[in-house]
């Protein structure tokens, strides 16, 4: 074989490593799961804030721009299941923690029966305990008094809605994942089937 045929010929090693990088092992957004994982629990302690929906949305705009999903293939233990999983866990993470504000404060979109009105009760409890602390000192400044009752009260009612806003956050992040899976394998399902055959 001479050597102008031996460069002209293609090397076999070049699409195959094109296809493996295209379509084997997905990539679910590991950046994105790390800080949603190390942010869900840094943010988890005490109320939640308007700035875990800000956190949650980034997230969720880090694994939209970042992951790519194996090529549909319906074998359950396929890199494409898989990287699936991966995916819509994660998307539903985001979705938690954007939510939780949310949660905490509507009770049209997170009701809590019962909940939200024993943490009405400890609130006032709260504001009883910060004067009774007082003692002598109640009647020196009212409007101080009063600040700060509402002060420990909000903080109490808060920290007890947050607390059972977290218990149930998994259910409410489970069910977005849920959703979230099954849309995009009915999706990539059907990509995969308009796509015409090599």
């Amino acid at each position: 074989m001479s050597d102008r045929s031996l460069r002209a010929a293609p090397s076999p090693a070049t699409p195959t490593a094109t296809a493996t990088a295209g379509d084997g092992v997905p990539a679910p957004g590991v950046i994105g799961i790390g800080l949603a994982a190390v942010l869900t629990f840094a943010l988890a302690q005490g109320s939640w804030q308007w700035f875990a929906t800000y956190i949650g949305l980034t997230l969720l705009a880090v694994m939209l721009a970042f992951q790519r999903r194996a090529r549909w293939t319906p074998a359950i233990r396929s890199a494409y299941v898989r990287g699936l999983v991966a995916y819509a866990l994660v998307v539903g993470l985001c979705v938690a923690i954007a939510l939780a504000p949310l949660l905490q404060r509507q009770a049209w979109l997170f009701p809590m029966p019962g909940t939200r009105a024993d943490c009405a009760f400890l609130g006032r409890y709260q504001v009883l305990q910060t004067e009774a602390a007082l003692g002598g000192l109640a009647g020196k400044d009212d409007a101080a008094l009063a600040a700060a009752q509402r002060a420990q009260g909000g903080a109490a009612v808060e920290q007890c809605l947050a607390a059972t806003t977290t218990l149930w956050l998994p259910v409410y992040g489970l069910a977005a994942a849920v959703l979230v899976g099954a849309g995009a394998w009915f999706n990539d399902r059907a990509r995969s089937r308009s796509r015409p055959a090599p």
